[in-house]
């Protein structure tokens, strides 16, 4: 598939480093102090896990180098996802952006992942119902599922909601970070809402079972959509904007509303969970513990952002992830939080194991696990089997 530097699953991937502690250099040390509170031991796991339903809200099989070159799926990255524990995992195959082949794109991205699939169907499965989540756990196999990051690839077109339904997307986020046709992105200062051809979207995304995403909209995108839809919402992945006040993390009213309605929210392990510095695990659970007090724990999990494989660090990467942000920020669509010094992974969350390692900190700090297994994928998969209708 052809380049493009606006999209923000190709800036992730351009941009993803090593996160073993050991593996990070000096200069890539967080600028500010560690939480105070411990996360938990480093390697922590937790007996539950494998038989837990785990749902990654927003992710994508295979590594760095597979990604960027958009190549088949390597033998090592395919034991990968079997190892993994990983469940299911919502895919970004729509463009994100405007332009004129963003339609055209949108299809070539999914003939990619159908081709995918077709290769390896002892290791990947195509999610179109909720029943697929169990078949997905019951065959160890990684349950893809289509979405998308940015409404574009409708155009004006309320009828392709229908088409691309029927090609399998089941989640469809209604901006990205900027202004489009259905509503403001995060970083339009104007924070207008919903528009009406948004308000049609949301209308015809209820009539055919579809999930609604808001993680990237505005404010008042945000909770005109929450409100106007008649099925719970996801926000696949986010932070909280109480502990670090960045445009692309929700506030408690968003996160409240959300979840009044039924809603899930998912946390990524992403740059924008601090204001300075290279994230941690701590600062995951900060927000993770944060969203669960506001919303409580039937609606809060985990949207990585991320890959499943590990991702090695090069001076080849440094350098184009430098080269990225520079070309996000020249297009106008870098986020605050988005620096070059900033990598987007966790040090001590790498690898296909680490939502393993995750659980084991938040049982460490005394969640039930009755808890954990609702954040681990819990919550998403009873979302999903609410909104979604058997295909």
């Amino acid at each position: 598939m052809r380049s493009r530097a606006f999209d923000r699953r190709q800036f992730l991937l351009l941009s993803a480093v090593a996160a073993a502690s050991a593996a990070v250099p000096v200069g890539l040390a967080a600028s500010e102090s560690a939480p105070a509170e411990a996360a938990g031991e480093p390697g922590a796991s937790w007996a539950g896990y494998d038989k837990a339903l785990v749902i990654d809200a927003l992710g994508a099989p295979g590594g760095t180098t597979t990604m960027m070159n958009d190549a088949p799926l390597s033998t090592a990255e395919i034991a990968d996802l079997r190892a993994s524990g990983v469940t299911a995992v919502n895919l970004t195959v729509g463009s994100v952006g405007g332009g004129p082949d963003v339609f055209a794109d949108t299809f070539e991205r999914i003939g990619f992942w159908e081709r995918e699939i077709d290769a390896h169907p002892d290791a990947l499965l195509k999610v179109k119902s909720a029943a697929d989540l169990d078949r997905a756990k019951a065959s160890g196999r990684l349950g893809i599922i289509y979405g998308f990051q940015d409404a574009t690839p409708l155009g004006e077109d309320i009828n392709r909601v229908k088409i691309f339904s029927r090609f399998g997307v089941r989640i469809i986020q209604l901006t990205y970070n900027r202004r489009n046709l259905l509503g403001d992105g995060c970083l339009e200062p104007a924070n207008a809402g919903l528009s009406r051809f948004g308000q049609q979207v949301v209308e015809k995304m209820n009539e055919l079972g579809l999930l609604i995403d808001l993680s990237h909209c505005g404010h008042r995108t945000t909770t005109d959509a929450i409100t106007s839809s008649k099925q719970p919402v996801a926000i696949t992945h986010a932070g909280c904007a109480a502990i670090t006040d960045l445009p692309r993390n929700k506030t408690d009213e968003e996160l409240r509303v959300l979840a009044k309605r039924g809603g899930v929210v998912g946390i990524y392990l992403m740059p924008f969970l601090r204001m300075h510095g290279q994230p941690t695990s701590a600062d995951l659970i900060r927000h993770v513990e944060h969203a669960v007090d506001v919303c409580g724990e039937d609606h809060v999990g985990i949207g990585t952002d991320g890959v499943v494989s590990r991702i090695e660090l090069t001076p080849e990467f440094m350098k184009r992830h430098r080269d990225d942000i520079a070309n996000r920020r020249r297009l106008g669509i870098s986020a605050p939080g988005e620096e070059e010094d900033v990598y987007t992974f966790l040090p001590d969350l790498n690898g296909p194991r680490k939502l393993e390692t995750f659980a084991g900190q938040l049982i460490a700090r005394g969640h039930s696990e009755s808890r954990v297994t609702k954040i681990l994928g819990g919550n998403f998969a009873r979302l999903f089997r609410e909104v979604w209708r058997a295909v």
